[in-house]
């Protein structure tokens, strides 16, 4: 009788992998809804966007975008947390939504490391240090002298409390030993236009969204806090060149489903996605809205990024007082 359980048992485990195999094979056979937590025209958008593109192409059936705003993107990334496992809802992840939150957000709604289950990533935005043209600073040592002549109001503006413009600044703080006042705005291009006008001395924004105000000699770019100079801004050294070791900060995106997807249709999408991340249409677009493309990593790859985030900004997060709420 134990022989005939055991084998019993060992069919059921065949005949379940098999079934899965066949789902996985023929996913999707409907429409997949693409959740999105920020707003229409966002970098995380554009991303999301080009993907999903590719992805209708490639497997025929739509992968349908839906922008679901709200709270710091907490309501939509809740939203898909709760959604049924099934394949067909997908999940715009990034770096704010899936790690600042957690620190941001007494009650978030959902928890990263458990609700989720990490398909691949998808792509990551420097953000530049700038002040205004008429700045005497010229070097990250300049804007650091600054910023001790008065601690704690030496001023920099930011989107709002929780943005990687904010989000830069205190890893910035942290690296240099300076301390600074934050001056959240609303908007992005609030914040921006802060410092063109003078209303603070310097800020930290996504390389894209400024590119064009420092062609165009409305603001001075001082550094880029990538790893390796941005090809939008080639001539403005990193932060690392400028003598701020270990100082790397890039906005990352990627994609995930609800807890409990079957293996095999993870699989099938992360190869998919690795396989679009190569195309050359797609890699000229991203690179053309200044996207930097995230290395092929297997779905634990992106697994264990979220939590190496997690055990570093939390605790900076909590150490600032920064809340969301």
């Amino acid at each position: 009788m134990l022989r005939r359980s055991i084998l019993a048992a060992f069919l059921v485990l065949v005949s379940n992998s098999a079934t899965m195999s066949v789902e996985a094979q023929a996913w999707p056979t409907r429409p997949v809804r693409l959740i999105v937590p920020l707003a229409p025209g966002a970098t995380a958008d554009i991303i999301t966007r080009i993907y999903a593109d590719e992805l209708t192409k490639a497997l025929g059936q739509n992968f349908v975008v839906d922008n679901k705003t709200g709270a710091g993107g907490t309501i939509a990334t809740a939203e898909a947390s709760r959604a049924a496992p099934d394949g067909y809802t997908m999940l715009l992840i990034s770096q704010g939504t899936v790690v600042f939150n957690i620190g941001l957000y007494p009650k978030p709604g959902y928890d990263p490391t458990k609700d989720f289950d990490a398909v691949a990533l998808a792509g990551s935005v420097s953000n530049v240090l700038i002040v205004h043209p008429d700045n005497p600073a010229k070097t990250v040592g300049d804007v650091i002298a600054q910023a001790r002549e008065k601690p704690g109001e030496y001023t920099y503006s930011s989107g709002g409390t929780g943005t990687s413009h904010h989000m830069s600044a205190l890893l910035f703080e942290r690296d240099t030993g300076v301390k600074m006042q934050h001056v959240p705005y609303r908007t992005t291009p609030a914040g921006i236009n802060a410092v063109v006008n003078g209303e603070v001395k310097m800020g930290f924004f996504n390389t894209p969204t400024v590119v064009s105000l420092i062609k165009g000699g409305k603001l001075k770019a001082i550094a880029i806090t990538s790893e390796q100079r941005s090809e939008l801004l080639p001539e403005v050294p990193t932060m690392v060149e400028q003598g701020v070791k270990g100082h790397v900060f890039n906005t990352w995106m990627g994609f995930a489903m609800p807890k409990g997807v079957p293996p095999a249709v993870v699989a099938k999408l992360n190869a998919e996605l690795l396989r679009i991340a190569q195309l050359p249409a797609v890699r000229e677009k991203m690179k053309a809205q200044g996207i930097d493309l995230m290395p092929p990593e297997p779905p634990a790859a992106v697994d264990k990024l979220v939590k190496d985030e997690l055990a570093l900004w939390v605790p900076i997060i909590k150490a600032s007082g920064a809340t969301a709420e």
